[in-house]
């Protein structure tokens, strides 16, 4: 084993702070401090020198986290939060789960499964909780086929890009940019019997004739022009993110690991009990070098900006890309073709119908690995009907591989 980072615990006194602390000694971290950060000076931080800072997230926490920002900022120390609520809840399978996680990102490896098992064997399910969709479904052969099918998904244009006339009076259109190709005069109608060609001379002839005199039409067709002044192209449609509870820690790393100059707008709506979404905002803020901010109505989705979407929020699309309103339509509002849906931990399994629509119309969707979510039920069901799934970063290089920055 890799040897261990130095570790700090931020988290307030109570039972989240006892069992992440349990959790670091079983995951084998070495922890140097252990303070409530409401009380905790910033030098006695810096001090510490810690590699890792583990927080356990609440109200008062989040509150007291900006003075810490220049060891939380600093792009050598890891900064892994997890909700306050969920760790004092978190027992049985669910805790060794997250202790194996938690041990991997101490100790630098991807290595997340249960000791004892090889890593090329069929998942079973664990005895006493019933078979995640994942394993229902571990020898089944659709997975090849679902990425290659994702890998060209984006190839496939949504509407039909070229509509052909009779070709006498040839019309070609272009819905995108009004191009057209017009002949008035009708070409000649050219009839080949296939059963039985002609092998007269005159027939022959004719056919030579009627050939030529088609191609002279085609090379007479005038382009209309496009207009002359086109700015920079628009995006149209955006990363939708939904989570719910087990869902914030896996937006901040989806959201770390996706870079400036990203060429769609990010739209994070995640399920809050407390609906203080403006905290998310800030949470949400110190895991990504993008901005983030809370949206409203009205305001534009502009590209490389993460937006937190509350719930009776939506979006409409217009000839400038993608405006919040007041509707709560969001996921059913998104331009498939230029879209992706990533179905995290703590997402509504109603919501995979749409997505897996939207996926049917050149979007990219994919889910959350269920080994990694407190609550796989939507990518689960994800899985099950043939969509893929990854870990955050598997998710950010999928993004990228549609969209490079």
């Amino acid at each position: 084993m890799a040897e261990s980072r130095r570790v700090v615990l931020l988290a307030r006194p109570g039972e989240a702070c006892e069992r992440l602390r349990a959790a670091l000694r079983e995951a084998g971290g070495d922890l140097v401090l252990e303070a409530d950060p409401c009380t905790l000076a910033p030098d006695a931080l810096v001090a510490a020198a810690p590699q890792v800072v583990l927080v356990a997230l609440d109200a008062a926490v989040e509150d007291a986290l900006d003075q810490f920002d220049a060891v939380l900022a600093d792009p050598a120390v890891a900064v892994i939060y997890d909700e306050a609520d969920l760790a004092a809840r978190r027992e049985g399978w669910d805790a060794a789960r997250w202790v194996r996680h938690l041990g991997a990102k101490l100790h630098r490896h991807d290595d997340v499964l249960p000791p004892g098992r090889d890593p090329d064997e069929t998942v079973h399910p664990t005895p006493g909780r019933p078979a995640t969709p994942e394993q229902r479904h571990a020898d089944a052969e659709f997975a090849t086929h679902a990425s290659e099918a994702e890998a060209v998904a984006a190839e496939v244009p949504a509407e039909p890009q070229l509509a052909v006339a009779a070709l006498g009076g040839l019309e070609l259109t272009d819905d995108i940019d009004a191009m057209s190709l017009v002949e008035d005069t009708p070409a000649p109608s050219i009839a080949v019997d296939a059963a039985a060609p002609s092998t007269d001379e005159a027939d022959d002839g004719r056919f030579r004739h009627d050939l030529a005199d088609l191609e002279r039409r085609i090379s007479s067709l005038e382009l209309v022009d496009a207009p002359a002044s086109r700015g920079p192209e628009q995006p149209r449609g955006a990363v939708l993110v939904l989570a719910g509870i087990g869902g914030p820690d896996a937006v901040r790393q989806l959201l770390a690991g996706i870079p400036d100059g990203f060429s769609r707008p990010v739209l994070v709506s995640q399920r809050l009990d407390g609906g203080r979404y403006d905290r998310l905002v800030q949470q949400m803020a110190r895991a990504t070098n993008l901005a983030v901010q809370l949206a409203e109505v009205g305001t534009m989705a502009a590209a490389g900006q993460v937006y937190i979407v509350p719930p009776d929020l939506g979006v409409a699309e217009t000839a400038n890309g993608l405006k919040f309103t007041a509707d709560a339509g969001l996921l059913a509002a998104l331009p498939p073709s230029d879209s992706a849906v990533l179905l995290l931990s703590g997402s509504d399994p109603a919501d995979v119908d749409t997505a897996l629509a939207h996926a049917a119309r050149g979007a990219l969707v994919a889910g959350q690995s269920p080994e990694g979510c407190y609550d796989a039920a939507a990518p689960g069901a994800l899985i099950a009907r043939g969509g893929s799934a990854g870990a955050p970063a598997d998710l950010v290089r999928q993004l990228l591989k549609r969209w490079p920055a």
